[in-house]
């Protein structure tokens, strides 16, 4: 049976030590005999009820992936949009700032016959339509109830450095589409002073900028054709990707419906569009440890302290852990098919 590579197990047992030491500490000083009574009286149905909520957001993701290959011209199965999906979860918690699920994409899209500029293409258009909707429900979240940042010193640091970084994204996607032979430029000369110092080879940079050059023309041109041709079902998969991020947002005042909390459901998914947007650029692997203390910490706001803990962990349990073993599965899964066409 296939095996997952050391490095990406590597990064996956990180993952999860960070998530255990972490939930471990946040639950030792959050837990008392309240929260096992709250526990031992959930509600069945909104438990259930916060689960479908997950699930439909993997499903509208995975329509989203769909939708954007045919915007490019190509074609993929809802099936395979789906083992993208998850598999965008699994690489995202093993690298840093979550870095690692756009190349796989690409990756599985080029061993099933789509180009490596249209899969940049697709895996970066998704991330931005994320990342522009994120971004534009907590800026309404922030206007709205200022408040949710107050006292958070820390998350409102990590707000700063997003909104500079996100900002950075946008400059660097506008300018690779605009003007392409200034960044091809830019990233040469990147490249010749890392030569001069040192730090890489002659012949690696050669190939670095050859490599760059080459793919800067495609993607350029994949963008172009993108937005023209596929401009119809780009505008589909804005929408895809606001009730993808709506469903995930209805996890959090389920959970704490089925525990018998009095969340405000407006107040629950503006939280979240803040505070998912500031794990999005955390260092860690898949934001683990930052994650579920950050969660516990902001969550207060919403539901008792001493509900808090069990509520962060329950949130990520639904939101990242499952998606995460089912995007190892289909790795391994992937392994052992040779990421090749036959997967439909």
């Amino acid at each position: 049976m296939p095996t997952i590579p050391f490095s990406l197990r590597k990064g996956l047992a990180i993952f999860i030590g960070l998530a255990v030491i972490t939930a471990l500490i946040m639950l030792f000083f959050t837990v008392d005999a309240d929260t096992w009574s709250s526990l031992s009286s959930i509600n069945k149905r909104f438990f259930l009820l916060a689960f479908s909520a997950a699930a439909l957001s993997w499903f509208f993701e995975a329509l989203r992936f769909k939708v954007l290959v045919e915007a490019a011209g190509e074609r993929i199965s809802f099936k395979m949009g789906l083992y993208l999906t998850f598999l965008n979860y699994f690489g995202s918690a093993i690298t840093p700032m979550q870095s690692g699920g756009g190349p796989f994409q690409v990756y599985v899209l080029y061993k099933n016959g789509v180009n490596v500029g249209k899969g940049v293409a697709v895996t970066l258009t998704k991330t931005l339509m994320v990342l522009f909707l994120l971004g534009a429900m907590a800026i309404v979240a922030l206007f709205l109830q200022p408040q949710i940042l107050a006292g958070q010193t820390l998350i409102e640091g990590l707000f700063g450095y997003v909104t500079v970084v996100v900002l950075g994204i946008w400059f660097a996607t506008a300018l690779s589409l605009l003007r392409p032979k200034l960044m091809k430029r830019l990233i040469g000369g990147l490249t010749v002073r890392l030569k001069n110092i040192g730090i890489i080879k002659d012949r690696l940079a050669f190939k670095v900028i050859r490599f760059s050059n080459r793919e800067i023309d495609n993607y350029y041109e994949n963008f172009r054709a993108l937005f023209s041709s596929g401009l119809r079902r780009c505008m589909i998969a804005l929408a895809l990707t606001f009730l993808q991020l709506f469903c995930s947002f209805l996890v959090l005042p389920f959970l704490a419906w089925s525990m018998d909390l009095p969340a405000d459901l407006m107040a629950a998914m503006m939280l979240q569009a803040v505070f998912t947007f500031v794990l999005y650029f955390v260092p860690t692997p898949g934001a683990s440890g930052v994650a579920e203390g950050g969660a516990t910490a902001i969550f207060k706001l919403l539901v008792p302290w001493n509900m808090a803990g069990v509520t962060a962990l329950l949130w990520r349990v639904f939101t990242a852990y499952i998606p995460v073993l089912l995007g190892a599965l289909v790795a391994i899964y992937l392994l052992g098919k040779g990421v090749n066409g036959e997967i439909e």
